[in-house]
């Protein structure tokens, strides 16, 4: 019993080093990627066209991975995968060194390296519940979280100093080595694949969807917090993208720098609230908890947000203040944290939910649906901000987010399987 504890424990730490370091190394050049395209001439339509091909072919290939992974060794794609993407981005490196790089180039290993990155994400997810107990689930999440969080603040400033200093080949030779490594590490883990019977064909792949979209149907639990997440970050996350760099530029009168100060505050609250779960309610009896407070804490973060856009609170506590930036960095880093009180424990239910043979289906699907929720919400909050004032567009939103927290919560206390 001993052993096989202490081989799970090994297993995750290597899992979780293999993030760690593809995360840091894909951080560092995502942050860079748009300052490159606009250095080389490129325009803003091309650097929201990266951004685009950056997300949008993991979410068309997410159906397939899903099916990819519940039929194939889990280890053996994410290991294929990142040894692939490796290779591409190493390859790129060696065309920037040339000087044979080129936008077009660089779009189309964009277009790559996200589908790879579509492949490899349902088959992590599926294999964490096989490398660790039930009951530690929520810890093993926060974990992932908080490493994912951490590359993410060393990336800026790790990618922006190497940049200046050594150029864009340099980078991109550092997340190649990095894909290297983790794949590496993966190789490590101790895996046994559960094979089952499966159909063939287009109709094999069509049948095993359904089949994934059917329990999810039939589960009220999981099928309740797909539709309380997909509302929530179309709600939530174009905030922090569309909605902050705009009322920053055109409504206050800070720095860039600030800006940048403001952003790593956001970043802190993500590993704050994800190392706050795995260490407050890393017990499988305290996940609805976690995901009770964060959504309070969600509701009051959003309001009291709002109140700050609101041109009275401007006048009153001013626009360039220390006051006024104190205010909104600790109410934007409360909100980081509110959102990974919800994440991480949602995510550790619907693996306990679950069955094996279900597990990357589950989560290609539910990836669609919370993924693309994002860019829905940004191009709805686009629209809606053309015509309606910032401050009534958040509060509008908060008061619906409101609603939807609140019926979510309700019906949850009253669920027979919790």
């Amino acid at each position: 019993m001993e052993k096989d504890k202490k081989a799970t424990n090994t297993n995750l730490i290597l899992l979780l080093l293999g993030r760690m370091v593809s995360d840091t190394g894909t951080s560092l050049q995502m942050v860079i990627i748009p300052l490159y395209i606009i250095d080389v001439g490129g325009s803003a339509a091309t650097v929201g066209l990266f951004s685009f091909l950056a997300l949008m072919p993991a979410l068309l290939v997410y159906p397939l991975a899903g099916v990819i992974g519940d039929r194939l060794n889990r280890k053996t794609i994410m290991v294929a995968t990142d040894f692939a993407s490796a290779g591409i981005i190493l390859g790129l490196a060696f065309a920037s060194y040339l000087g044979k790089m080129s936008l077009v180039l660089l779009l189309t290993v964009q277009v790559i390296v996200s589908l790879l990155n579509g492949l490899f994400d349902p088959a992590t997810k599926g294999m964490l519940p096989q490398l660790v107990e039930q009951d530690k689930l929520t810890r093993a999440n926060s974990a992932v979280a908080s490493l994912r969080t951490l590359s993410s603040l060393l990336g800026p400033v790790i990618g922006a100093a190497l940049y200046v200093k050594l150029g864009i080949t340099v980078l991109f030779f550092i997340n190649g080595i990095s894909f290297l490594l983790s794949a590496t590490s993966e190789m490590l883990i101790k895996y046994k694949h559960s094979k089952r019977e499966v159909g063939k064909g287009i109709q094999g792949i069509v049948a095993d969807l359904s089949e994934g979209l059917k329990f999810i149907l039939d589960n009220k639990l999981i099928r309740k917090l797909c539709v309380f997440f997909l509302i929530i970050y179309a709600l939530i996350q174009p905030i922090f993208t569309v909605v902050l760099p705009l009322f920053f530029r055109t409504r206050l009168n800070y720095s860039d720098t600030q800006y940048g100060y403001l952003q790593m505050i956001i970043i802190l609250g993500a590993l704050l609230g994800s190392i706050l779960v795995g260490l407050l309610f890393g017990k499988e009896k305290k996940v609805i908890k976690s995901l009770m407070i964060g959504c309070n804490l969600l509701m009051g973060m959003m309001l009291a947000f709002s109140v700050l856009l609101f041109p009275s609170s401007l006048s009153q506590l001013g626009k360039d203040t220390l006051l006024y930036f104190s205010l909104l960095s600790g109410v934007l880093c409360l909100l980081s944290v509110s959102i990974m009180f919800i994440h991480v424990p949602v995510q550790a239910l619907i693996q306990r939910k679950t069955p094996n043979e279900y597990m990357s289906r589950i989560f290609s699907i539910v990836g669609i649906i919370t993924k693309g929720g994002i860019p829905l919400g940004a191009l709805m909050y686009g629209f809606i901000l053309n015509t309606i004032e910032m401050h009534w567009t958040i509060f509008s939103s908060t008061l619906l987010m409101m609603l939807v927290s609140v019926v979510f919560l309700i019906s949850l206390s009253k669920a027979h399987d919790i």
